[in-house]
């Protein structure tokens, strides 16, 4: 039903184009009864014993009627084509509009891959239909309609046994049409799910190869294609038997006038030249029958296209419209806790507040729920239990437009646009002016390999274009949201793909263009949490710490464990706990300013400064960090130290030199090869 009020409204939005291309093919299918008609004259003139007058006459209106349906039925075609272009530009626009209107968390669950398959594939289904299938599928509906009402108006026996005859075709088509629509409908959801594993595995296909995930991307794959295939040998044997069933139908309406037109001609009942039309109308008719026939099976394929185009209308909305504007811009969170769907309670009663102004830093090990709050606190998703308001009103309630002028979430995650630099920039902010443009990609740090590009800001990024790096197209991310300007700045581990002096750049200057502004930052980088206002510790979906970064140090707890292991201080020792998780979560990005990393070994291994110890391999075996390769080599590795410990941290290591890694404290340390090994994080 919604596809149908979708398609009416369709019609209704260009309806004058609509009712001419109604009118000229009304007037072709009338241009093209004239000729069997004149036929069946010019036969009865004849046997009728006249004369060649009577012949000529007709013959000219003949060509002239057959003239005539050409012209028309061209005409038709090329209005129909221009309604059918512009009807699929609203599709278009209609379905963009609704894409770009979602809640970020429905596009999530959504899948990319099914909102891509419904903005090109179906979409294109659609457009078809509109240019192709429906101009033509209205002039044979037209022509097949006339031709029935001339067979009657010949002779309403001959008609009736017309109609009759064509009941095999109709049975075809009920029995087709009752199964095809499930069948298209599970076709394009299964190439959807084809589409979705696809780009899944693609753009995580760092990660598959690092987790050595690739047997069971390929088995996904396979399931996934399999499905599709069954769905398609469906349809397969659907045509299969409708079209067959159709092709020998063609011939019963034609034979069974001729065999009653000649009984009845043989008892006087009616003459032989409308006997004769008769047939001529019928054989007439199989053509634009076969042109509906082949058309229904299209039409029901970009029927089910046009019903998951449309079913983006159905999609869940926020109450945005019912919810009043923040009467401030304080975020607060009371109670909230949230959980995956098929997963635990990620998030287990946060509360939290954030002052207007003030700069939070979040850390924590992985897994503690620090991605999940910054999603809570964005409106991507709401809490499950609990609340998370700005200013009063629920985050997650504000209407699209509003909330992106509210909180902005800048995430790893980053996209270059097809366009200029100029484009990519001004969709944050269309109205930006050149030197506007240029003061926020200074913020970032970019304004420098910019102007190094052949044509500036008018230089094309993209594919077929100008490549961009992952560190350069996070810049243009960053920029965005100077440009944007929002009061309320979410960050998680935002700058991760810079190098450490880049980000830090990055991140200075971005507080200096966002002063006065809230800046909540998930720290992996612990200068950022530095020269945070306050620092917020998460561990295992809970808030255990909050305070000023000299507060937390000289608590003694596990931020202070983690500081002093990355900042290379002697004096505290991580032998456990909280510290160590904290620790194992510093990962590569936690480098000292001189160029030190401390590194934790998840649980394995501690930091001390009281007796000498030493990390060595036990036989053959290699040593494992906590990631899914090993450390191995292919001769032996000692890690040395007089009175100091060597530490690895989940499988990762800071190699300076060649085929070193050096490891500064207070006394010299050297990690040495015996030979050639490859080092594997």
């Amino acid at each position: 039903m919604r596809v149908r009020r979708a398609a009416l409204r369709l019609v209704r939005a260009d309806g004058r184009a609509f009712a001419a291309v109604l009118v000229l093919n009304v007037l072709a299918a009338a241009a093209g009864l004239a000729g069997p008609w004149l036929l069946g004259r010019i036969i009865d003139h004849v046997r009728a014993g006249g004369g060649t007058a009577g012949v000529d006459r007709p013959a000219v209106g003949i060509l002239v009627a057959a003239l005539a349906q050409l012209l028309l039925a061209r005409w038709a075609r090329y209005a129909g084509h221009r309604f059918g272009e512009r009807t699929l530009a609203r599709v278009r626009e209609e379905f963009v509009d609704r894409a770009l209107a979602l809640p970020a968390s429905v596009v999530e669950r959504a899948g990319t891959g099914d909102l891509t398959t419904r903005g090109t594939a179906d979409v294109a289904a659609v457009g078809t239909t509109l240019r192709t299938v429906g101009p033509e599928l209205l002039v044979s509906t037209v022509q097949a309609l006339f031709v029935l009402v001339a067979v009657f108006l010949l002779d309403p026996l001959l008609g009736a046994v017309g109609i009759l005859a064509l009941a095999p075709v109709g049975g075809a088509v009920r029995w087709y049409l009752r199964r095809a629509r499930d069948g298209y409908l599970r076709e394009g959801a299964a190439n959807s799910e084809v589409a979705e594993v696809l780009a899944a595995t693609a753009s995580g296909a760092r990660t598959v190869e690092a987790y050595r995930l690739a047997g069971r991307r390929v088995a996904a794959s396979r399931e996934a294609l399999d499905a599709s295939r069954r769905a398609r040998l469906y349809t397969l044997f659907l045509r299969s038997v409708f079209f067959p069933a159709v092709e020998v139908s063609y011939v019963l309406p034609v034979a069974g006038v001729l065999l009653v037109g000649g009984a009845l001609h043989a008892r006087g009942a009616v003459t032989v030249g409308a006997v004769v039309a008769a047939a001529l109308y019928l054989r007439q008719f199989t053509e634009p029958l076969d042109q509906i026939l082949m058309h229904v099976e299209l039409l029901q394929s970009s029927g089910a296209s046009f019903a998951r185009v449309e079913g983006l209308a159905g999609a869940p909305r926020s109450a945005a419209d019912r919810a009043p504007a923040p009467a401030d811009d304080r975020i607060d969170v009371t109670g909230a806790r949230y959980a995956y769907e098929n997963g635990g309670e990620v998030l287990r009663g946060v509360d939290l507040t954030v002052r207007p102004g003030e700069r939070l830093a979040v850390v924590g090990p992985s897994g503690a729920g620090k991605t999940t709050l910054s999603r809570l606190l964005a409106g991507v998703d709401a809490p499950s239990a609990g609340s998370v308001t700005v200013g009063g009103v629920p985050v997650a309630a504000l209407e699209p437009e509003r909330l992106r002028r509210q909180v902005v979430l800048v995430t790893q995650e980053h996209h270059v646009f097809l366009g200029t630099v100029r484009d990519n920039l001004r969709i944050a902010e269309p109205a930006a002016s050149d030197g506007q443009l240029w003061s926020a990609l200074a913020a970032v740090g970019a304004d420098t390999w910019v102007r190094e590009l052949p044509g500036g800001l008018d230089t094309g990024l993209g594919a077929g274009a100008h490549p961009v790096d992952g560190a350069r197209a996070q810049q243009l991310a960053l920029a965005r949201v100077v440009l944007a300007d929002p009061h309320t700045l979410i960050l998680d581990e935002a700058t991760a793909l810079l190098d450490p002096s880049t980000a830090r750049h990055a991140e200075r200057a971005l507080a200096a263009v966002l002063r006065g502004r809230t800046v909540i930052a998930v720290a992996h980088r612990l200068h950022t949490a530095h020269d945070a206002d306050r620092v917020a510790v998460m561990e295992d979906g809970l808030l255990t710490e909050l305070g000023t970064h000299e507060e937390l140090v000289a608590s003694g707890g596990a931020y202070a464990a983690l500081w002093h292991t990355w900042h290379g201080d002697e004096s505290p020792a991580v032998s456990g706990g909280e510290g160590r998780e904290l620790v194992a979560d510093a990962g590569p990005g936690a480098v000292a300013d001189d160029g030190r990393e401390a590194v934790g070994g998840a649980g394995r291994e501690a930091v001390g400064s009281d007796g000498p110890e030493a990390v060595r391999q036990a036989g053959p075996e290699p040593v494992r960090g906590a990631g899914p390769e090993p450390v191995a080599g292919r001769s032996r590795e000692a890690v040395a130290d007089q009175g100091r410990e060597a530490v690895a941290d989940q499988g990762r290591k800071v190699v300076a030199g060649a085929g070193r890694e050096t490891v500064a404290d207070d006394g010299p340390q050297a990690v040495a090869d015996d030979g050639p090994e490859a080092v594997a994080g």
